[in-house]
């Protein structure tokens, strides 16, 4: 049994104890309400409803002590619910046994049946064969009681209705009639109860396997973007914290789902420990690809600056230098990244290292490298080359007016926006619209850090932001190890130790944990697709 079958019966468990609870307290409640009456009325008559009801609280205070507390193996809770729930319907079906037959006991008991039934199906989690089962074990000693109960009318004492009774007719010709009554109703009772189960079992069914997923179980959601939704997850036999991401064809597409299936594939190869790593991939049977991935508990570049303002010199080259080492490793493999901004750089404190940094989603991730000519043609039809994809703060200028020449340098020149964003708090550039932000990076010269912020900063620093922000990308660095090695020889570089970030995790850790609890899920960023149409 894996662990969603285990809650599953665990549930179930839970609800047929809670079950019993309900209808012993219901069934010993009318054993006090009888006894309150025989004393106040003085008529002892009545208290020959009482065996019955004890017999049927017993049974059903068996069902809520045995069932509750620690789970039980499946066989034990079968035999236990089915032994139950037969001793104490069969108990309170004899109530037919003992009421006036003027009292309609057919009526009565097939009535409170029918409402133990119904709520049976619809709080207890069970498919709708095996509420037949508990119904069948209902049926025989309700319509049995029943039976036995209209043999004994007699028409001198009673005069029962014409519809369903011959007057005149011999002493328990009222059986029959009374019985295959009965069984009609009592038929339709059970018909609803089925179907009902059937469709609440169902549902819990389609969800159980929606959030199942291979070998993982969905547990809460973490974030939703454009193209589908992130959930924490554990996995059956590993028990490693896992984010599965899955992406729903309805917002993608077809043609980007497997555009991204096949990236996904690629981007799994990629080993180096600043960029998240991938463990797995798939698809539903309905379609929906997902891959799991490290669940990384840290802080986004993007909350480190909303929580405590533009970051040190030598914050910003030790960050910047991990995330260009996670790009490098990329390049070198033929993939660009394409969407890389502070909501895609996180920082983590864990394995010892109190500023690990790690590259996320590749979902936008580009194939440069090299293709079988014959597969062409198919290629460009995923890749859709005349498409502008990224965010338009941290937007190459060449990814809007070439996006099919784009190469690694349009990475760096994001990487160089973000830099930007740690070192003076501000974005490079900023606008009312989206067209006004693109304009931007198409024409307008970027400002020079120390101006922005109006305080000193290393000219090294300040240059090679400068530099991966130039218009166009032979003047960036030629590669992200140039990049790297441009980061190492900064005048701070180096400067922030482990006991700087250790110093910054613990001052700040539990309001950045505070925000996660408390922040809805919501898309960071503004996504951006443009679409070129040839004239």
């Amino acid at each position: 049994m894996d662990s969603t079958d285990a809650a599953d019966h665990e549930l179930r468990q839970t609800r047929l104890s809670k079950f019993g609870r309900m209808l012993g307290g219901v069934s010993l409640g009318y054993v006090g309400l009888i006894a309150f009456t025989t004393i106040y009325t003085g008529k002892s008559a009545v208290s020959r409803y009482s065996l019955p009801l004890l017999v049927a609280g017993a049974a059903f205070a068996a069902l809520w002590l045995l069932l509750r507390g620690r789970p039980r193996s499946p066989r034990f809770v079968r035999g236990v619910e089915l032994s139950t729930l037969f001793v104490g319907t069969a108990a309170f079906s004899t109530l037919a046994l003992i009421m006036d037959l003027t009292a309609s006991p057919d009526m009565v008991v097939r009535s409170a049946l029918t409402y133990m039934l119904l709520v049976y199906a619809v709080y207890v989690p069970s498919s709708a064969r095996h509420t037949l089962v508990v119904a069948a074990l209902m049926t025989l000693p309700l319509l049995g009681c029943i039976f036995v109960a209209f043999s004994a009318w007699d028409p001198a004492l009673h005069d029962p209705p014409a519809a369903i009774w011959r007057k005149g007719a011999p002493v328990g010709d009222m059986a029959y009639p009374a019985t295959i009554a009965s069984a009609f109703i009592w038929g339709i009772a059970v018909a609803m109860a089925a179907g009902f189960s059937q469709t609440i079992y169902g549902l819990r069914k389609a969800v159980s396997d929606i959030r199942r997923l291979g070998q993982y179980t969905l547990e809460e959601k973490l974030g939703e973007g454009g193209m589908g939704v992130v959930y924490r997850a554990s996995h059956a036999m590993l028990r490693r914290p896992t984010a599965i991401k899955l992406l729903l064809p309805e917002r993608a597409g077809k043609d980007a789902l497997v555009r991204f299936e096949r990236e996904v594939q690629r981007t799994a190869m990629l080993t180096h420990p600043n960029t998240v790593t991938v463990f797995d991939y798939g698809r539903t049977t309905d379609g929906v690809f997902y891959y799991a991935m490290e669940l990384l508990e840290g802080a986004s570049l993007d909350e480190i600056v909303e929580l405590d303002g533009p970051q040190p010199e030598e914050r910003v080259i030790h960050i910047l230098e991990q995330a260009a080492a996670s790009l490098a490793e990329a390049h070198d493999a033929g993939l660009i990244h394409r969407d890389i901004k502070p909501g895609n750089i996180l920082v983590v404190d864990r394995g010892g290292i109190a500023d690990l940094v790690k590259v996320l989603d590749f979902g936008l991730v580009k194939d440069v490298g090299a293709k079988p000519p014959g597969n062409a043609g198919a290629d460009a039809a995923l890749t859709l080359a005349d498409a502008i994809t990224g965010t338009p703060l941290y937007i190459a200028p060449e990814t809007l007016t070439a996006p099919q020449s784009v190469d690694g340098r349009a990475d760096l020149y994001a990487l160089g926006a973000v830099g930007y964003r740690l070192l003076t708090g501000t974005h490079v550039f900023d606008g009312a619209t989206i067209v006004e932000v693109c304009a931007h990076h198409l024409h307008s010269p970027p400002e020079p850090p120390s101006i922005r912020t109006g305080a000193p900063v290393s000219p090294d620093l300040e240059a090679l932001l400068l530099d991966c922000l130039a218009k166009r990308p032979a003047d960036r660095p030629a590669s992200a190890h140039a990049l790297r090695d441009r980061l190492r020889a900064c005048s701070k570089a180096g400067i922030w130790t482990h006991a700087r970030a250790s110093a910054w995790w613990a001052q700040h850790g539990q309001r950045l944990r505070a925000r996660h609890q408390e922040a809805s899920a919501t898309p960071s960023g503004r996504a951006l697709t443009v679409t070129r149409f040839a004239d």
